[in-house]
């Protein structure tokens, strides 16, 4: 039974024995424990990954070097073809410059320069065809290239700057020459005109017959009243100065809200002054104060038309020596009372002298009331004159705010026609009327106005 027993044990030890040195076997060939193993072995294989990550950077880093490179490479091509464009476009703006005046060796030079740099760019594309944009130091060729096209947009603006100061001094020699023809056509038009009055074609001769009237006669002595009235404003304008006014502010006190458009056009607002009140009245009766008796038709017109020819080649002074009670007289009295304001005259000539001898029926001997009667005389003409045309001529102004019509105005400030960019302004306006219009028959004469 025994021997049964150790028969049925020992199969069972042996196979134990024998997994035991399978172990030993393992421990022997590989000398770590089964688990230790596992371990290792996986930290091989991370070591491992790491080397292939470490293997798959230095080629990364490679290639962006490269890129890098290749850009740089093509920012100096195109910095090398954009300074050649630049020393083509100076060298086209010198081309241009030597054309007028002709300049031969700036011509020869500027076209050396232009096929030079179309070489230049021929080759440049050729490189960029083949892809030949090899460049051992790119940063340098873009700042030679940079400075070169620099150089080349300071030549194109210094010869910009020639030409325009050409320019300008042709314009300054047109300027000076068109000066010129124009104080010799105007010198020309005052010979013209003193010949023309001379011969009698203008001005009207002592002959002249009631008959013979024309609207030129009332064109010419209207032109020589309005030439008095300047001349009187510009001596009142002298004594106001000597006197210390502000003439800004008289000038704004007669044409309020108004802007001139050169400080010496104020003298216009003093000429519509003088003339709205020297002209107050010109169709009404009293203006002349006419009697019953020079009422009506043809007796009328020959009447004032004999008046006309009476006063027109006398001086004032001597005319008003004569006949003190004229109708001339009292107009000249009327009009220097309204005209010359008591305060105006104390402060020009510190007294009130003028004003007490035109109340007392005198009449001042001073150039100021010279210039005053001239200018009276003028216009009283101009009204005789008026009145001996059949139809009478009618006086006629434009009120402020008027769109400008060549028809019936002639401006005084051309300024109005050009607006603050340049252009010209198609809608100008009426500021004020200096001189006023008048019609003769179907005939116009104009009414002078200072627009805004």
């Amino acid at each position: 039974m025994d021997s049964v027993k150790r028969s049925a044990v020992t199969p069972s030890k042996s196979r134990l024995a024998r997994t035991f040195a399978k172990v030993l076997h393992i421990q022997a060939v590989t000398g770590v424990a089964p688990e230790d193993g596992v371990e290792k072995r996986k930290s091989h294989e991370k070591t491992k990954k790491d080397l292939l990550k470490k293997s798959t950077r230095i080629p990364s880093f490679e290639d962006e070097d490269e890129e890098l490179q290749d850009r740089a490479v093509r920012e100096a091509f195109l910095a090398k073809l954009f300074a050649s464009l630049s020393a083509i476009k100076a060298a086209y703006a010198q081309l241009q410059f030597a054309q007028s005046p002709y300049d031969a060796d700036g011509i020869q030079s500027a076209d050396q320069i232009v096929v030079s740099e179309l070489k230049n760019l021929s080759e440049l594309k050729q490189c960029y065809l083949k892809k030949q944009l090899n460049e051992m130091s790119p940063e340098t060729t873009v700042l030679l290239s940079e400075i070169q096209e620099q150089k080349s947009l300071v030549k194109t603006y210094e010869i910009t700057s020639k030409k325009l100061d050409s320019q300008l001094k042709l314009k300054d020699s047109e300027v000076t020459f068109l000066k010129e023809k124009l104080a010799d056509t105007n010198k020309d038009n005052r010979s013209l005109e003193k010949k023309l009055n001379s011969s009698g074609q203008l001005a009207m001769p002592e002959n002249t017959r009631f008959s013979d009237l024309k609207p030129t006669h009332f064109i010419v002595y209207l032109r020589q009243a309005v030439k008095s009235i300047r001349s009187f404003v510009r001596l009142l304008i002298t004594e106001m100065e000597s006197a210390d006014w502000d003439l800004d502010a008289a000038a704004s006190s007669i044409e309020p809200n108004i802007s001139f458009w050169q400080p010496n056009h104020k003298c216009f607002a003093f000429e519509s002054f003088v003339c709205r009140e020297m002209f107050d009245g010109f169709n009404h009766p009293n203006f002349s104060t006419r009697t019953s008796a020079e009422q009506g038709g043809h007796h009328q017109h020959r009447l004032f038309f004999d008046r006309f020819m009476e006063l027109k080649s006398a001086r004032p002074a001597d005319y008003l020596a004569w006949k003190p009670k004229s109708l001339f007289a009292t107009f000249c009295r009327k009009k220097y009372l309204r005209l010359i304001h008591p305060k105006l005259e104390a402060s020009l000539f510190g007294n009130l002298d003028h004003r007490n001898l035109v109340n007392s029926g005198d009449l001042p001997e001073t150039s100021f009331f010279t210039a005053f009667s001239e200018m009276a005389k003028r216009i009283w003409l101009l009204h005789c004159l008026a009145l001996s045309f059949d139809p009478e001529v009618s006086i006629f102004q434009v009120c402020k705010g008027n769109r400008f019509s060549e028809v019936y105005m002639e401006s005084l400030s051309d300024e109005a026609f050009l607006s603050s960019d340049g252009t010209l302004e198609t809608d100008p306006r009426v500021a004020f009327v200096v001189v006023p219009g008048f019609r003769i028959g179907a005939t116009i004469v104009q009414c002078q106005v200072y627009l805004r």
